[in-house]
C-alpha cells in the first residue's frame, strides 16, 4: 500500500484561500483523469467540501506522488502553487489511512460530530467509480471509512446533539436564545436547493419558521422541497409539523430573479449555492433594509440575521464592515470557523478516537494480508499444473483406465495437494497481516522457486480491480522507495502489492 493524500482545510488554510480554491463539480472528474495519467498515480479520488479539498492516490513514488497531486490541485482550483504550497497537508500510507477514518467520523470537521461529511466520502467514491479511476485500495480505503464513520455514530454519543454546520451557525445568529425560540414566527429565506441548503431549510422547518422561501436557479428544484416540507415531509425527515407543533411552514418556491422583491421580507436568510460570485451584494442587502417594513420608524427592528454557508461565499463580507451596523448580522464560514476553534470539544471524542485507531490497525492487516494473495495464487495454479502433468504422465503408462477411475484418481491428487498446501497457505497469509510481514511472500517465492512474472500476472489480472494509468503497463518490478519513505513512519510492503479479490485462494477456493 502506497496511499497519499494532499490537500487543505479549514485547519491548514485561511477562508480567502478556501474560498478560491473551490473545485467545481465538473472540474473534479477531469482532475481524477489527470491525476491518473500522472506516472506516480495508479487510483485517484477527490473529496471536496466547502471547507476542504483533499485528492487521495495510490502511488509508487512519494516525492513524485506530492509534486504531482500540489501541482494538478493548483491548477483545477485557480490558485497559484506558490500561494496553495504553504497551506497543503500531506499523509502518507498509515498515516493517510487515520487521517480519511478521522474526517469520516467528524472529528477533524468545523463542527465535531457532524455527520455529513458521510455522504461527501460517499459521493467521492461514487465519483471515482464512476471515471474509473478507484481501484482495490481506494474502494476498499473509503468504503472502510464510511464503516468506521458509522461505526463511531452508532456506538458513541459524539453526534447526539445531532449539531451539523447549519445548526452550528443558527446558532451563532440566535446568540444565547435556543435556536427553536429565535426562529419561531419568522419569515426566511434559503437560497440554493443543493444538499446543505435543503438541510437549512429543513432544520427550519423543524425549528418552527412561519413561513419559508426556497429560490433557486432550478425552479423544479426549489419547488419540490417547498412541497415537501409544506406536507411536513422533506428529504425523508421526520415530519415538520410533529417537530414544529404547527401544521409545518408555508413554504413556496422562486426563481432566483424573485430575490431582489423577497428580500426585504426575510427575518432570516441562509444562502448556499456554490456560485462563483456574490449572491447577495452590499448594496443589495442596503436597499433591502432601506424597503424593510418598519424601516423610517425611530424604533430599531431585529437586524436581518445572513448565514452564508458557500464556499466560495455568497454574501459580500463587506456587511461585516458596512455602516449598516445593527440592521443587519452576517455570519460566514470565516466567522464559523473562528467560533468553532472557540468551541469546547464534543462529548466522547476519545472515544472515536480509540475507534479510528483500531480501524486503521484492522485496514493495515487486511491490507498486509493482501499482498501474499497473488503469490499464493501463483502457488496453487502452479500446484494444479503440476498435478495435471502427472495425470497426463499417468495416462500414458496406464491406458486401461477407465473414465471413473481416471476421475477418482485425478480427485484424489488433487485432495491431497489441497490438503498439503493448506494449513501453509492460510498461516502465511495470517503472518503476512501483522507488522512486518511483507517478508512471507518472498519466501513462498523462494521456497517454491515461483515466477515472478506469474505473480505478477496474477496482480495486474483484470479481476483484481486495479486501474492502470491508460497507455501504461502496469509496473514490473518494485515501485522505488526512498530512505525518507522510512524514516516517515511508514510501514514497509511487498513490492508485489496486490489488488486481487478472489474466493479465497489460501484455502484452494473453499471457504
Amino acid at each position: 500500500m502506497s496511499l497519499l493524500v494532499v490537500g487543505l482545510s479549514h485547519r491548514s488554510a485561511p477562508v480567502s484561500v478556501l474560498e478560491r480554491a473551490v473545485l467545481a463539480p465538473q472540474v473534479r472528474g477531469k482532475l481524477l483523469q489527470e491525476a491518473m495519467s500522472a506516472e506516480p498515480a495508479a487510483e485517484a479520488a477527490v473529496l471536496s467540501t466547502c471547507n476542504r479539498i483533499e485528492l487521495y492516490a495510490d502511488v509508487d513514488k512519494f516525492h513524485a506522488g506530492v509534486a504531482e497531486l500540489s501541482t494538478l490541485l493548483a491548477e483545477h482550483s485557480g490558485v497559484g502553487l506558490d500561494e496553495l504550497t504553504p497551506h497543503l497537508y500531506v499523509h502518507y500510507e498509515d498515516r493517510a489511512v487515520h487521517h480519511l477514518f478521522s474526517v469520516a467520523c467528524g472529528l477533524d470537521s468545523m463542527v465535531v460530530g457532524e455527520g455529513q461529511i458521510l455522504g461527501q466520502i460517499k459521493e467521492a467514491l461514487a465519483l471515482a467509480q464512476d471515471q474509473h479511476t478507484a481501484g482495490r485500495l481506494l474502494n476498499d480505503l473509503f468504503q472502510q471509512a464510511l464503516r468506521t464513520g458509522k461505526r463511531a455514530h452508532s456506538e458513541t454519543g459524539i453526534d447526539k446533539a445531532g449539531q451539523s454546520l447549519v445548526t452550528f451557525g443558527l446558532e451563532q445568529l440566535a446568540g444565547s436564545m435556543p435556536v427553536a425560540e429565535w426562529v419561531r414566527g419568522k419569515r426566511a429565506l434559503v437560497i440554493g436547493a443543493g444538499s446543505m441548503s435543503s438541510l437549512a431549510a429543513t432544520t427550519l422547518a423543524r425549528a418552527g419558521v412561519a413561513e419559508l422561501v426556497i429560490a433557486n436557479r432550478t425552479l423544479d428544484r426549489a419547488e419540490r422541497l417547498a412541497t415537501g416540507l409544506t406536507s411536513g415531509l422533506a428529504a425523508g425527515a421526520a415530519p415538520a409539523a410533529a417537530l414544529s407543533g404547527g401544521d409545518g411552514p408555508r413554504a413556496h418556491a422562486l426563481p432566483m430573479d424573485g430575490i431582489t422583491a423577497e428580500l426585504p421580507r426575510a427575518d432570516v436568510v441562509v444562502s448556499c449555492t456554490g456560485a462563483t460570485g456574490l449572491v447577495l451584494t452590499l448594496d443589495a442587502v442596503r436597499e433591502a433594509l432601506g424597503r424593510r417594513e418598519g424601516a423610517s420608524s425611530p424604533e430599531p427592528s431585529e437586524p436581518m440575521a445572513l448565514l452564508d454557508l458557500a464556499m466560495p461565499r455568497d454574501i459580500d463580507a463587506a456587511l461585516h464592515r458596512s455602516e449598516l451596523g445593527g440592521g443587519v448580522r452576517l455570519v460566514d464560514i470565516e466567522s464559523l470557523a473562528e467560533a468553532a476553534a472557540d468551541a469546547p470539544l464534543a462529548a466522547d471524542v476519545d472515544a472515536v478516537r480509540g475507534i479510528v485507531g483500531e480501524e486503521v490497525a484492522a485496514f493495515g492487516a487486511a491490507q498486509r494480508a493482501a499482498t501474499i494473495t497473488p503469490t499464493v495464487v501463483a502457488l496453487r495454479t502452479m500446484a494444479a499444473d503440476v498435478v495435471a502433468s502427472e495425470m497426463a504422465r499417468l495416462e500414458g503408462r496406464l491406458q486401461g483406465l477407465d473414465d471413473k477411475q481416471r476421475a477418482e484418481i485425478t480427485q484424489t491428487v488433487r485432495r491431497v495437494v489441497d490438503k498439503l498446501l493448506h494449513a501453509p497457505t492460510v498461516r502465511v497469509k495470517q503472518l503476512a497481516g501483522e507488522p512486518g510481514g511483507a517478508g512471507y511472500a518472498d519466501a513462498l517465492r523462494e521456497l517454491f522457486d515461483l515466477d515472478p512474472q506469474a505473480v505478477a500476472a496474477v496482480s495486474s489480472s483484470p479481476a483484481s480491480g486495479s486501474v492502470p494509468p491508460k497507455g501504461v503497463p502496469g509496473p514490473a518490478g518494485p515501485p522505488e522507495r526512498t530512505p525518507q519513505h522510512a524514516a516517515g513512519g511508514t510501514t514497509e510492503h511487498s513490492p508485489e502489492r496486490s489488488r486481487e479479490r478472489l474466493p479465497d485462494p489460501t484455502t484452494g477456493g473453499r471457504p
